[in-house]
């Protein structure tokens, strides 16, 4: 049973995608196959799943293990695992997140009505607890640490006027712009400042992926309850990188409900993205004008003084004291974004300290311009993209859609592949670009590339067409 389950699972990995299979059929264990009934029997972890795969993915079930047993529609039956429970958890009532029965009980277990979990009382040793397990907040990035130019003043003003007043004003804050640009470090300066002026309050920043990574724990584990009452605890919900929950739908529909407790609770939101709410892709509508419905500011990248003033800010923080021109060759040099930026600092350091050397323009200069003649010129999303029109007949939207026709997916295998090694872009970053495909995907991509690559000349020749386009 065990290989014709793990042949059911590479079938539907191919069918439906990775995130799906992972997110879904990874928890169903393949315990039974009754030949003379023609009935399989499948557990699940919890009611959830067993609901969600029994009005989703019936007909998938059927069809794939029907060819695989050589039978025609075997009947699927679905049983829920009984898990052992302590006895804190077998109080709880599980109300299960779906797109449908957001909000409604599901019993499992106790019979409990669902109701709305109040407040906790804040005792500063439950803030604490809170804090240490949830908080995640650097306590770094403050006001007073961040560099304010004409590029970011906006969103700095907005951001400091919710930390005066969460909850009040701009609700929720929605910031946007490339990355590397300091929206990360606002995010966390807007907990800094609120937890410094009410020690009660319950701040929890969070990464997009890693939201959705805990949503599908939920799921698989039977802690759904605890996950909702988690964020039901919060006074402050910092989001980062909220385009990561593109074409995640259940986990769009859980954000959504999460989104409208807190907002009508008048909690403080605030969410950051590398473009504005109307360009991300994959979001659903009712969701998409939540996110707009508030203030809505831009991060630029900063002009040539404000990256000297940020290259001798931290070079202060660091001990070290940065002239003039060696922090305006730097800025000049570094183009991309202040993570860059910092990153070329502490190389600069490093170099000194290690070599003995006072930090000297020459000294930079020597650092830099070897590397400056040799690296290429960055490409970007864009140029990758025409030049894959030359080599593949697909647009834009159809590598970024779910179709998995075999010849679309390796055009966007080789997209992928391409933009890894002529950009300076993250696999999530690629990933988001394509469709919102995460960074697991995008590196399983380049991974059978460069295997293909190694073994047939003609994908070779293919990526190279696309590289000498993107040169041009």
């Amino acid at each position: 049973m065990q290989s014709i389950w793990e042949d059911f699972l590479t079938i539907v990995r191919e069918e439906l995608g990775s995130r799906v299979v992972e997110t879904w059929f990874r928890a169903v264990i393949m315990i039974r196959w009754d030949a003379m009934g023609k009935v399989v029997y499948l557990q699940t972890p919890n009611a959830f799943v067993c609901n969600w795969l029994e009005k989703n993915y019936r007909l998938v079930f059927q069809t794939h293990l029907g060819r695989l047993l050589n039978v025609i529609d075997p009947k699927i039956v679905f049983i829920n695992a009984v898990q052992k429970k302590n006895e804190e958890e077998a109080q709880d009532c599980l109300i299960p997140i779906s797109a449908e029965n957001i909000g409604h009980a599901v019993p499992v277990k106790m019979y409990r009505p669902a109701q709305v979990v109040p407040h906790p009382t804040k005792n500063e040793n439950s803030l604490l607890k809170f804090s240490e397990r949830y908080g995640h907040i650097n306590k770094n990035y403050t006001f007073d640490t961040f560099v304010v130019g004409p590029s970011n003043s906006l969103a700095y003003a907005a951001a400091r006027a919710i930390a005066q007043k969460p909850g009040h004003l701009y609700n929720p804050l929605f910031m946007y712009g490339e990355s590397g640009l300091g929206k990360t470090h606002l995010l966390h300066a807007i907990g800094n400042e609120i937890q410094a002026q009410n020690k009660h309050a319950l701040v929890l920043y969070q990464t997009a992926d890693r939201f959705v990574s805990e949503f599908i724990n939920a799921i698989r584990f039977d802690k759904i309850h605890k996950f909702q009452k988690k964020y039901q605890l919060v006074d402050v919900l910092l989001i980062d990188d909220i385009q990561f929950i593109s074409n995640k739908d259940t986990t769009q529909e859980a954000f959504f409900h999460i989104f409208n407790s807190l907002y009508d609770a008048r909690k403080q939101l605030v969410f950051s993205s590398d473009t504005f709410p109307q360009k991300i892709e994959g979001i659903a509508e009712r969701l998409r004008s939540r996110l707009a419905c508030g203030m809505v500011t831009d991060i630029h990248p900063p002009c040539i003084e404000v990256k000297t003033a940020i290259l001798k800010r931290k070079a202060e923080s660091s001990g070290e004291i940065l002239d003039d021109d060696v922090a305006h060759f730097l800025a000049c040099h570094v183009t991309s974004n202040i993570r860059e930026l910092e990153g070329a600092l502490i190389r600069v350091i490093a170099f000194a300290h290690l070599t003995k050397q006072p930090i000297s323009l020459d000294l930079v200069q020597n650092i830099f311009t070897p590397m400056e003649s040799v690296k290429k010129d960055a490409v970007d999303f864009k140029t990758v993209m025409k030049s894959m029109e030359k080599v593949f007949p697909y647009s834009l939207e159809e590598l970024r859609s779910k179709n998995r026709n075999k010849d679309l997916v390796f055009a966007r295998q080789v997209a992928m592949y391409v933009l890894k090694k002529n950009t300076d872009k993250s696999l999530r970053e690629i990933g988001a670009f394509l469709g919102g495909r995460n960074h697991a995907t995008v590196k399983h991509s380049l991974s059978k590339i460069e295997v293909m690559v190694k073994k047939n000349s003609k994908v070779q020749q293919q990526i190279d067409t696309i590289i000498k386009h993107c040169e041009r």
